[in-house]
């Protein structure tokens, strides 16, 4: 393509790019996460994720082409451990992980555990680490009333300061105005007022009328 096209920059590892409004995808498949993409902007990661699991698709990939698994890892003893702990930790991401600390919880070697998490996932630990984390706190600013301090203690972060600068990098947007874009508001709940009136606001009906009647002849007849 860049070829057949020189005047157009090719950005070779990327599912897809986004500039001045136009959106274009490595291919058919990558076309999918575009489109998530273009939800996930305009109605948020809640709805995103909704979409996703109809799809059967992973809600987000962010990340190269290499993020295409043309080698799943089969389902061995090893690969069964490691899904189980990439759910583990997705409950964990509060707490510091690193390369060796997960290597050693998988019971692999440090080059074991890469390759065979690069299979799985498609991306290296850290990155992975870095997705689920962003992808948690777009949750929480939508269904929660939470700081960014606190949400950051919760995702792993460790620091506002931190999460902001990932967050903005990533998203090209602040947090702050991501929860102002897709909050929920569903945490406050209005009472509901009754369809049709009820008796005292019918007598108090009728009584005004009345009033207004009565006023209305009363000037009739002073006329």
């Amino acid at each position: 393509m860049a070829k057949r096209f020189p005047a157009i920059q090719i950005e070779p590892d990327v599912l897809y790019v986004e500039d001045g409004g136009v959106m274009t995808s490595a291919g058919t498949a990558a076309g999918l996460d575009a489109c998530l993409e273009l939800v996930r902007q305009r109605l948020g990661a809640a709805r995103a994720s909704q979409v996703a699991r109809r799809l059967v698709i992973p809600p987000h990939r962010a990340g190269g082409q290499a993020e295409f698994i043309e080698h799943p890892l089969p389902l061995t003893t090893g690969g069964h451990r490691l899904s189980q702990l990439i759910e583990s930790v997705r409950t964990r991401l509060h707490e510091a992980h690193s390369l060796d600390s997960l290597a050693s919880e998988a019971r692999m070697s440090r080059r074991t555990f890469t390759r065979q998490f690069k299979a799985l996932t498609g991306s290296t630990v850290l990155t992975w680490l870095l997705t689920e984390r962003l992808h948690l706190v777009q949750q929480l600013l939508e269904r929660t009333d939470q700081s960014i301090e606190r949400i950051a203690e919760l995702t792993g972060f460790g620091s506002a300061e931190a999460l902001r600068h990932h967050f903005r990098k990533s998203f090209r947007i602040a947090p702050i105005d991501w929860r102002r874009s897709f909050a929920v508001k569903c945490c406050t709940r209005q009472r509901r007022q009754p369809a049709w009136p009820t008796r005292a606001q019918t007598i108090e009906g009728q009584t005004s009328v009345r009033a207004l009647r009565r006023r209305s002849w009363r000037r009739f007849r002073e006329n």
